[in-house]
């Protein structure tokens, strides 16, 4: 489905539509299906995860609490970087690494909004990051029309508390509110992040 088409649907439907929102989300989802397609198509594990994984999950339980993300980031094992790259350069995008960061560019300019970030299974994406980055087991969703593997609920709160930037308590409230951050969910947070979901419970 195209950007165009989606507005005349929702027309058709008498429905309002939020266009800076919609239209980032297209070219989000343009740059997401560019990747995601060829790796499943090669069996290479890989998970959506931080912003708009969020959104995904969000979308699904209650639309109201979504928010927009700047970004497309992917989790992918470390011993599968050198199948992602080549794969990813037969596909339009360019491998680059910088500031600490491992980035595919999609084509020839260096704008960050074609731009998807690759982070890695059982490790931290930064020292202060409080546990490592949980195993790939993903969710098969749907966004726009484009089937994604998606980090699953409990995974990306354990994310999110790990990491704990202003960001992702923003999107852990949502979470919440949408209510996707059940009493199972968080019983399974480790110790060390319990304490973080209700402060961020509290301090809403």
């Amino acid at each position: 489905m195209t950007f165009e088409q989606f507005l005349r649907d929702a027309a058709s439907k008498g429905e309002a539509v939020n266009l800076a929102f919609e239209e980032r989300l297209f070219d989000l989802v343009g740059v997401l299906r560019k990747i995601t397609a060829p790796l499943m198509a090669a069996g290479v594990p890989h998970e959506l995860i931080e912003g708009l994984a969020v959104l995904v999950h969000v979308e699904e339980a209650d639309p109201e609490h979504s928010t927009l993300t700047r970004d497309v980031d992917l989790m992918i094992r470390r011993t599968d970087l050198e199948s992602v790259i080549e794969i990813a350069s037969r596909n339009g995008f360019r491998f680059r690494h910088a500031r600490g960061v491992d980035m595919l560019m999609y084509g020839e300019t260096d704008s960050a909004r074609n731009a998807v970030h690759l982070v890695f299974s059982g490790e931290r994406v930064r020292p202060t990051q409080v546990v490592p980055n949980p195993p790939i087991q993903p969710q098969t969703k749907s966004i726009h029309g484009t089937e994604v593997h998606v980090i699953p609920v409990a995974d990306l709160v354990r994310m999110k508390l790990s990491s704990y930037r202003d960001k992702d308590r923003v999107h852990i409230r949502a979470m919440d509110a949408a209510g996707l951050i059940t009493s199972e969910v968080a019983a399974r947070l480790p110790d060390e992040l319990k304490p973080r979901l209700q402060q961020t419970r509290e301090t809403e």
